[in-house]
């Protein structure tokens, strides 16, 4: 099948999924109203196989060194996937199933699946990387750009983590876990009992992001949208905390966003 846009429905909520555009999704628009930023290089897109920055693009697969490309000098970001193009494996109303071939850059054959699956009050994405050859590290997450104003007040972002990853200068954890800090951030988060975020704009909609991981990027210091991102290990995580992929054991992981009006 084709790498055409594809529109989900479920009550008054409107999905658009982008196969094309790195199996992103463009839209989910609830009643109408747009909650993700527009545009190209926004949606949500799914970050994989890594999450985040990989300190000089580099990162020990087994004894070997690997090299990616420095897309965010110095360093690595948010995986090969999103820049490559997804393929429609099947569609229903409001389900839609998209691949991708883990290629080059990316040393190793294996094949991403995600599911987009939309309810009336709810929008689960469901991501697999497995592979038929070598075993792998990797990681899985996503990085929805929320919009901050829908046309009231803007949003209020409220969350229990346990735990911060220290940053240090270069934009990567330094293996020490803090305590929270009063945003704005670009931090990753601990939440060990799973991701439990909720963004309320006032009078208007409350929508809540979970997911089953124990990490959390959020990055609020944009003008136009903030950004909840769940993800199976912290930034610089191929070094530090690495999720093997074998051709017994795929690694997956889910986000649901479930929401209701205010």
């Amino acid at each position: 099948m084709s790498d055409e846009d594809i529109t989900l429905t479920a009550g008054d909520a409107e999905v658009t999924v982008q196969p094309g555009n790195g199996g992103r999704v463009g839209g989910l628009r609830i009643g109408g109203v747009e909650t993700l930023r527009q545009g190209e290089r926004f949606g949500c897109f799914p970050m994989v196989p890594w999450c985040g920055r990989v300190r000089d693009g580099r990162f020990l697969d087994g004894a070997v060194v690997r090299q990616m490309p420095l897309n965010a000098p110095p360093h690595a970001i948010h995986g090969t996937a999103r820049d490559g193009a997804w393929r429609t494996a099947r569609t229903s109303t409001a389900e839609a199933v998209i691949t991708y071939e883990l290629v080059d850059p990316w040393p190793h054959p294996g094949r991403v699946t995600q599911v987009v699956a939309l309810a009336e009050d709810a929008l689960t994405l469901t991501m697999s990387v497995e592979t038929y050859e070598s075993s792998f590290p990797a990681q899985i997450g996503w990085h929805p750009w929320f919009n901050r104003n829908l046309g009231g007040e803007d949003v209020r972002i409220d969350f229990d983590p346990a735990w911060l990853e220290e940053r240090g200068d270069d934009h990567l954890p330094t293996g020490n876990r803090v305590e929270p800090k009063p945003g704005p951030w670009d931090d990753c988060f601990g939440m060990p009992g799973g991701v439990d975020v909720t963004l309320t704009w006032p009078g208007q909609l409350e929508l809540k992001v979970a997911s089953r991981e124990q990490w959390v990027v959020v990055y609020d210091e944009q003008e136009a949208a903030v950004c909840v991102e769940p993800q199976t290990g912290p930034p610089n995580g191929l070094n530090t905390m690495p999720r093997l992929v074998t051709p017994l054991e795929p690694l997956e992981a889910t986000t649901t966003w479930s929401w209701r009006r205010l």
